[in-house]
């Protein structure tokens, strides 16, 4: 295993590993599949574990497996505090003590701010005196590192970058959203700062994994011999800017692979020819794109706050991957921001459509998107959750 520093210098695994997507038997987590997977992965050198006070059963089946196996020093825990619920400084409380419960342990070595697509949303829990409560667990050894992770547009991950000092950020990232959220200019200014990045959706949720058959003749035709999943990990720790990569691993075999490539694959390992493979596989994927948007936010900013880069990318996952999917990340991570960037705030000045260097007619495509991205349910339910989220 290959490891990289954290800001103290403790050696993080640059193969994490993301405990959302433990296995379910009869609508609970599979602890005896769980344990062995978890298992095996410290014995392979694995040594951070993320997991979330709001995934399911997965802080109390992730403690129980370190505790009754004795292993809870071999590890770096991550967990984060759901800021959206958070509405009192007793809740953050509450709800810390809860996660060292669940967990079984008296403190956590990386803890953050869950899903932050907003600097309003740091604002809030400043309000409710989290830096004070910061300061209070560090002191006390409860908490070791403080960081937060993110869904949202560049611009916003650096403000937030630069609003507090982070020990540590996690971004979602990899070879086909190079330049969507927080993307390679957001790696790259918080590695310029010295804060870690931990990178979350490497393969898009295991979508890299399942390329068009085009791209996987162009991927044999590389010669190299990787999986689609090897070739998504190894773009990543081919940087070195990027600290940790998580990994959803739900089987042994996919514990092992993953293990034996974070072994091998150090910063500058790849080849010109490895890259070019990279891109001849992202423009065959991108070839079902509705929009030939690059994200290069030249377009940005517009005057009526609509975000222009981020409505193509979610209309555009549309028909890469499963409508479902593309609609609730845009729900997610656009939706619920304070200032939410919708394509009906266009109002057709038309600025955006000189700055565009690939000519995209901008305002038909914001129609387009529009439509797709928030039929009538959509637009009832993101209203809801603006409504329980932002109040």
């Amino acid at each position: 295993m290959i490891y990289r520093p954290d800001r103290q210098g403790r050696p993080i695994s640059q193969l994490g590993y993301g405990c959302m997507r433990f296995t379910r038997k009869g609508g609970a987590i599979d602890y005896e599949k769980a344990e062995r997977e978890v298992l095996l992965a410290i014995e392979l050198g694995v040594n951070y574990f993320d997991t979330a006070y709001i995934y399911p059963g997965s802080e109390e089946v992730l403690g129980r497996i370190l505790d009754e196996n004795s292993c809870r020093d071999k590890v770096c825990l991550a967990t984060k505090l759901p800021q959206y619920l958070m509405r009192s400084a007793a809740a953050i409380d509450r709800t810390f003590r809860e996660e060292l419960s669940r967990l079984r342990t008296d403190h956590i070595d990386y803890y953050l701010m869950h899903m932050f697509t907003d600097l309003a949303e740091w604002d809030h829990l400043k309000a409710l005196g989290i830096k004070d409560w910061i300061r209070r667990q560090k002191e006390s050894g409860r908490i070791r590192n403080i960081g937060f992770s993110y869904h949202g547009d560049a611009e916003m991950f650096l403000r937030i970058l630069d609003a507090y000092d982070w020990d540590l950020c996690q971004i979602q990232y990899n070879y086909l959203d190079e330049h969507t959220q927080a993307g390679r200019r957001g790696l790259q200014a918080a590695a310029a700062k010295g804060i870690p990045v931990v990178i979350m959706e490497p393969l898009r949720g295991g979508r890299l994994t399942d390329l068009p058959e085009k791209a996987r003749t162009a991927l044999a035709a590389g010669g190299r011999g990787y999986t689609p999943a090897e070739l998504g990990l190894r773009w990543l720790w081919d940087q070195s800017e990027v600290t940790c990569v998580l990994s959803g691993m739900n089987s042994e075999d996919m514990v092992r692979e993953n293990a034996h490539t974070a072994s091998e694959a150090g910063p500058g390992h790849l080849t010109l020819e490895d890259l070019e493979t990279v891109e001849r596989i992202r423009r065959i994927i991108r070839e079902r794109e509705k929009v030939g948007c690059t994200g290069c936010r030249y377009c940005m900013p517009c005057p009526r706050g609509v975000d222009i880069p981020g409505n193509f990318h979610y209309y555009n996952m549309m028909y890469l991957e499963k409508n479902p999917h593309a609609r609730f990340e845009f729900a997610r991570n656009m939706g619920i921001r304070k200032e939410p960037g919708f394509a009906s705030q266009c109002v057709g000045c038309g600025r955006c459509e000189q700055r565009c260097p690939q000519h995209i007619p901008i305002r038909e495509k914001l129609k387009e998107a529009d439509r797709a991205l928030r039929p009538l349910p959509y637009r009832i339910g993101i209203q809801a959750a603006r409504k329980i989220m932002l109040r």
